[in-house]
């Protein structure tokens, strides 16, 4: 579906998904595990999407979708690539929370579902279909 997104809203919703993400991670103790093993994975895509749609404002769903999905897979992929230099900015706390630590295949389903989240909630919110 083509919409024209408003990006006032698309900002809006991409810091409310980054506290909610960096709460999942900072309160993690006091949260069900899978919380900590996925719900953050999934508010990253899900983010990434957001991030997108507010880029590309007048792109089709879909694209933006792909471009998210390609996006994120690039960056789970990213971390089986090991040298000092990425490792390096991965230890910082921008550079960890961006690029992750390390490669895991649940990740990959994670970032499914954020996006997912993400097209089923534009189809939602911002469309009369």
């Amino acid at each position: 579906m083509l919409i024209e997104r408003n990006r006032i809203i698309y900002f809006v919703f991409i810091v409310a998904v980054m506290i909610l993400g960096l709460g999942s991670r900072y309160y993690a103790d006091y949260l069900p595990k899978w919380t900590y093993l996925y719900f953050g994975d999934v508010l990253w895509a899900l983010m990434i999407f957001l991030i997108f749609g507010f880029l590309f404002k007048r792109k089709h769903t879909l694209w933006i979708g792909v471009a998210s999905f390609l996006f994120s897979f690039a960056i789970e992929f990213s971390q089986l690539y090991q040298a000092s230099w990425i490792n390096g900015i991965r230890g910082t706390t921008i550079g960890g929370l961006v690029l992750g630590h390390g490669f895991l295949w649940s990740d990959l389903f994670a970032y499914t579902m954020g996006i997912g989240t993400g097209i089923l909630l534009e189809k939602r919110l911002f469309t009369n279909s």
